[in-house]
């Protein structure tokens, strides 16, 4: 099976598009409701440090995030000794 992360991320998007058939969004309804826990993907949980780090990197360096959030981020990164 596919990624469920983007399964689950494809039959929400289906439900709310104005575009697809009623017929199309019972089918994604069901295939939630039955096949993929109502929605709720299962990953294994754990995240790679790498991609956190660079998302925290990432905040540090947009202009449009606050102040606080890029402090918090820079503590994270420095936490994770980056």
């Amino acid at each position: 099976m596919s990624n469920p992360g983007n399964v689950v991320g494809g039959h929400k998007a289906n439900l709310n598009n104005p575009n697809t058939s009623e017929e199309a969004k019972q089918h994604s309804k069901e295939v939630l409701d039955q096949e993929l826990s109502g929605g709720n993907a299962k990953t294994s949980g754990e995240k790679n440090p790498q991609n956190v780090a660079g998302g925290l990197k990432a905040t540090v360096n947009n202009p449009k995030v606050s102040q606080e959030a890029k402090d918090s981020a820079k503590e994270r990164l420095k936490d994770m000794g980056q």
